[in-house]
């Protein structure tokens, strides 16, 4: 991966939500692995070999009226995107408890002290839907549980489940960009019972859990959510996030058809983070 070439593109939109989620949605049925929202709009990456300029080609959201985008795109090399990321990353501290920093940030004096390189994996904190699984996580007794993370990016949920006492924990996501990543994050953070795979809710074959996190996005989430219960011990709990507060009764409703009771949320520039016990 260190020679891995890459296309930039950076997005502006107009008005940034729902656009930018339409738009993500979209780029990723085109191939792309990776995104960033910025304050007003999207980066997105994809690999050199799965590129042509054609590709952005009759893409719906770019002749939908509603709204306004402009583009630009770039190659980079790895090693040029973390460089980038280097000089903008700072590290995020929540709940007064825990901080996500990278390597050369000074250690904090904190109880949970993360250590990441996110490179291109989602899931650095900066994101309102991850500071509040953290959120979530932190209080939250973990002690001895099984734990389940999907849609896992950096690591950086299943790596903080770890360090609040969990006992076993599978994390899983389908990029395999974020696969290798949080493998690197995992063992960055000496948590050797951490089990990283790349994949889908496929992989959820006769597995039992007390705990699942999955900030994914309100359209998986719905697919998902049943195959998610079949792995729930009874009394466990399921924190899902990676949607808006508009989407609480839709995703609600989902849940209570498979047996699953709201209990509360968060909520963070509209995005929010709902905690479900079955």
């Amino acid at each position: 991966m260190s020679n891995s070439v890459y296309i930039e593109y950076n997005f502006t939109v107009t008005p940034v939500q729902p656009a930018s989620d339409i738009l993500i949605a979209e780029l990723g049925e085109r191939g792309f692995e990776s995104f960033v929202e910025t304050d007003d709009g999207v980066q997105a990456y994809i690999n050199k070999e799965d590129w042509n300029s054609e590709i952005l080609k009759d893409l719906p959201i770019l002749e939908n009226s509603l709204f306004a985008i402009e583009y630009h795109y770039v190659e980079i090399e790895q090693e040029n995107w973390n460089a980038t990321w280097e000089q903008n990353f700072n590290p995020i501290q929540v709940e007064d408890q825990c901080v996500v920093r990278a390597p050369f940030h000074e250690k904090p004096n904190v109880a949970y002290d993360i250590v990441i390189e996110p490179k291109m994996s989602f899931g650095t904190g900066h994101h309102e839907t991850t500071y509040m699984m953290m959120q979530h996580i932190l209080k939250h007794d973990f002690k001895g549980k099984s734990v389940l993370d999907m849609g896992s990016g950096t690591g950086v949920l299943a790596i903080l489940a770890a360090m609040k006492g969990a006992e076993t924990i599978d994390a899983i996501d389908i990029d395999n960009w974020c696969y290798l990543n949080a493998m690197e994050n995992v063992e960055r953070n000496n948590c050797s019972h951490i089990n990283v795979y790349e994949g889908t809710a496929d992989l959820l074959v006769d597995q039992k859990y007390d705990i699942i996190i999955a900030n994914i996005n309100r359209n998986i989430l719905l697919e998902d959510i049943p195959a998610y219960v079949k792995c729930l011990t009874k009394g466990g709990i399921l924190f899902l996030s990676g949607f808006y507060v508009e989407d609480i009764p839709k995703i609600t409703e989902k849940c209570e058809e498979v047996g699953l009771k709201f209990e509360n949320n968060l909520e963070k520039n509209k995005w929010v983070a709902v905690k479900y016990v079955f």
